[in-house]
């Protein structure tokens, strides 16, 4: 994170990131990069490698996908309240160029922030600057759990 580029993030949002990044199984086996995050934007940079390659010798759709799901889902996270969890429940991904090598970066905007759900849109672009997949994500925001207590007189309260 130290070559993090982030505007408008709370000390916690920050390490919340942090958090995030470190024991993301996805981010770590795929080479994933946050390069810039800020309120309701983040974007990831991969470097393109063979693991990442289909038959064709091209990068994977799914791969594509993970990347946009994974910028998508950090813009909605940085713009959620402070200790909710961000989950997607729906994707739609366009493919419109193949990738054989280089470095693709995930631009991902949060175009409504609700309540509880989040929408995204994700741009992922190639080196040479080109629109390769274009992704609309929607995200479940789930408040933290409120702690029950007993009251004294057996009734529930929060």
């Amino acid at each position: 994170m130290k070559n993090l580029r982030h505007q408008g993030l709370s000390k916690s949002k920050l390490a919340g990131t942090a958090d995030r990044l470190k024991y993301s199984s996805p981010i770590n086996h795929f080479g994933l990069v946050l390069q810039e995050a800020a309120p309701g934007r983040a974007v990831f940079r991969m470097a393109v490698l063979e693991l990442h390659k289909q038959s064709q010798n091209v990068v994977h759709g799914g791969v594509m996908a993970m990347l946009a799901d994974t910028a998508g889902g950090f813009a909605a996270y940085l713009s959620a309240p402070p200790k909710t969890q961000v989950v997607t429940i729906e994707m739609k991904i366009n493919f419109m160029e193949a990738v054989a090598d280089g470095e693709v970066t995930a631009t991902a905007r949060v175009l409504r922030q609700g309540r509880t759900v989040s929408v995204v849109d994700c741009e992922v672009t190639d080196q040479k600057g080109r629109m390769v997949s274009k992704a609309l994500l929607t995200f479940a925001i789930i408040p933290p759990k409120l702690k029950r207590v007993r009251s004294s007189r057996g009734k529930r309260s929060r």
